[in-house]
């Protein structure tokens, strides 16, 4: 059974502004070996982000439309099952959502609010260096302070 992951939208538009950075490794990586999960919350986000005029120096709108359709394709977009806020910035509770729901195993960002909730309720909150650049085996809760193995 593939690993299940969610991204922030900080390390999606990094990953569409230049794709050999880090969050770009670490999205084609996941993409290519991980189940990706979304909620429409977490693409909204993404949309009205993606949408603003100061990002059309590094993609046009019709770049943002196709990475947006990519992301929804190559994504389970789940339905979040409880509202949470515990993260410090309450505009990052859409990303615990969508893991809880999901049950995923890990949610990639660089952001410390969501970084500083490590484990949330078993899910890793891993930055973006950790994942990119290394071969996605296994994952388990077990292995929280050497992810390594995603």
């Amino acid at each position: 059974m593939n690993k299940r992951v969610v991204f922030d939208c900080n390390v999606r538009i990094s990953a569409l502004i230049r794709a050999d950075s880090t969050p770009g490794q670490a999205f084609d990586r996941a993409r290519n070996h991980c189940d990706l999960i979304t909620s429409e919350a977490c693409l909204g986000e993404i949309r009205r982000i993606f949408y603003k005029e100061k990002l059309r120096k590094y993609f046009s709108r019709e770049e943002a439309d196709m990475f947006m359709e990519v992301f929804r394709t190559a994504s389970q977009v789940v339905e979040s099952q409880e509202q949470i806020q515990a993260c410090r910035d309450p505009k990052d509770d859409i990303y615990l959502e969508a893991a809880v729901s999901a049950q995923a195993d890990c949610i990639v960002s660089g952001d410390p609010d969501l970084l500083a909730l490590h484990p949330f309720r078993g899910i890793l909150n891993i930055d973006t260096p950790r994942i990119s650049g290394l071969p996605i085996i296994s994952f388990s809760s077990s292995t929280a302070e050497h992810p390594a193995s995603i």
